[in-house]
Formats: structure tokens, sequence, C-alpha cells
């Protein structure tokens, strides 16, 4: 067991409640379409953390760290996604907003496709350079001296993927009250905007981030 585990433990349960893309789309996709939705996207971030983390393991990270150019460019395949999205709930609010108009009571709306809402998770978290320099730079701080060096490596991202598979379970459970909170179409539809709007946001500081 890493001497370090403990103090590990805390900074990563305060790295995975911060609120980021992850947690918007997240957020949004289980407000719009359940549990299930909620959950599926959680593990597709995890699916990201996973490669971020063997990555981490077996050195690649450090190309992104290194190259200003290779940071670069998955640096605005990463923004351009979340803009991607953001806009995409924006246009999905306006749509559920005039189709309600013409119907006398409203319908359940659309589910995804089992697929889509881990691919989505997926592409957000992967092409999310950040994460790759967190695995990078956070992780060799916690092994000590005359640890072996690849299996705490290797022990530790386990460690981080563990808190990020369960944090996204019980996450996916906490927009079920949300999603109450927001069954009215116009809680909904601006609700959807609002993350769009965040997910934009996001996009766009992660376009302008510095290595």
């Amino acid at each position: 067991m890493p001497a370090e585990l403990v103090p590990f433990l805390l900074v990563v349960a305060v790295l995975t409640v911060t609120p980021g893309p992850d947690m918007a789309l997240v957020l949004r996709n289980g407000v719009r379409d359940g549990v299930p939705a909620a959950w599926r996207t959680g593990l597709g971030c995890c699916a990201g953390i996973a490669v971020h983390a063997t990555a981490a393991v077996v050195g690649l990270s450090a190309i992104l760290a290194a190259s200003a150019t290779a940071f670069t460019v998955v640096k605005l395949l990463g923004a351009a996604y979340l803009v991607y999205l953001g806009i995409s709930a924006i246009w999905h609010a306006r749509s559920t907003g005039r189709s309600s108009v013409k119907q006398a009571a409203p319908e359940e709306p659309a589910q995804q496709g089992h697929g889509s809402a881990f691919r989505q998770g997926l592409l957000t978290n992967l092409l999310n350079p950040k994460i790759a320099l967190l695995f990078l730079t956070l992780i060799p701080q916690f092994v000590s001296p005359g640890e072996p060096a690849l299996a705490t490596t290797a022990t530790l991202a386990a460690v981080f993927l563990a808190a990020a598979v369960l944090w996204w379970r019980a996450f996916s459970f906490l927009v079920v009250p949300l999603g109450r909170l927001l069954s009215r179409d116009r809680m909904r539809q601006n609700f959807e905007r609002l993350t769009g709007a965040v997910l934009v946001a996001l996009g766009i500081r992660v376009a302008l981030a510095d290595l």
C-alpha cells in the first residue's frame, strides 16, 4: 500500500467533486434523460480517466507536457467538442420549446441511445489535456522515495479511477431530485439553455488555457 495513500485520497476527493465539463455534461444528460443517461455519461468519463491513467503510468502523458503542439491540438479538439455539446443543448431546448407549444400534453423527452451518453462522456474527458497533465503532475508527488515507481503509480491511478466510478454512480442518483424539480417544460428548457451555455463557456475556457 502506498505510504501517501490517505493524503492522496483526500486530494482525489476534492478534485472529483469539483465542478467542470464532466459534471456539467452528466448533469445535463441526467436531467434530460434520467439516471441511466447520467450513469452512462459518468461511465464514459471514467473510461476517459482510465485512458489518461494508463498513459500516465506508461509515461505517454509526458508528450503533452513536453510538446506545446500536441497540447494545443488536444486542447482545441476538446474545446470544440464542448462548444458543440453546448450549442446542441441550447438548440435542443429551443426545439423542445417549439414542439411543446404545438402539443396539448407534453411528451416524455426522447431518450438518447445507450452509446450516445457514454460516448459524450468519453470524448469530453479524453479530449481534456488538463486531465492528462493532472495525472502527470499529481501522482508523482505521492510516490515516496524507495517505493517502486511503476507499481505505486499504477495503484494510485487505480484509486483515482475507483473514486471516479463511485462518485458518478452516486451523482447519477442525485440528479433525480433535480429532474423532478425541473419537470415543467419551461424550467427544463431553461436548465438546458443554462447547461448549454456553461458547456460553451467551459469550451472557450479550455481553448484559452495555457500549458
